[in-house]
């Protein structure tokens, strides 16, 4: 099973969580290939990088996680999004669901945790994708 290694995208305004999230796909054999702080740069970045997976806050400054998650899902409609969130404001993850995120981590779930989640919503979209 040769698949390809896949390109993350980390966008958090909060510097100890991208690096956190960083150690986490390192360990889990995916590349990291770019990082943003706020909603703006992080659209820029992805249009530039295109990554296979965008993992991206809900609550930024500039442009919020959800504005971000609309408008890469409109014009990259086969990207892996999946919302990162310290609270667990139902409603904001229920829409961001509906908006076409893939899934959410909470930011204190275990760090072991949080790779097992990436790697199986990584599984299920090449899954899909394959059907």
């Amino acid at each position: 099973m040769n698949e390809k290694r896949p390109n993350v995208l980390i966008v958090d305004d909060e510097e100890h969580i991208r690096k956190l999230m960083k150690v986490v796909i390192n360990s889990i054999g995916y590349k990291v290939v770019g990082e943003a702080n706020n909603g703006e740069d992080a659209l820029n970045i992805f249009k530039l990088l295109k990554p296979d997976i965008l993992l991206l806050d809900i609550n930024m400054p500039i442009k919020t996680g959800e504005e971000v998650l609309e408008e890469v899902i409109k014009n990259f409609p086969n990207t892996v999004v999946i919302m990162l969130t310290s609270v667990s404001d139902l409603e904001s993850v229920q829409n961001c669901i509906k908006l076409g995120s893939r899934g959410y981590i909470r930011k204190d779930t275990p760090i072991t945790k949080i790779g097992v989640i990436i790697k199986n919503t990584w599984q299920t979209f090449l899954s899909a994708k394959k059907r």
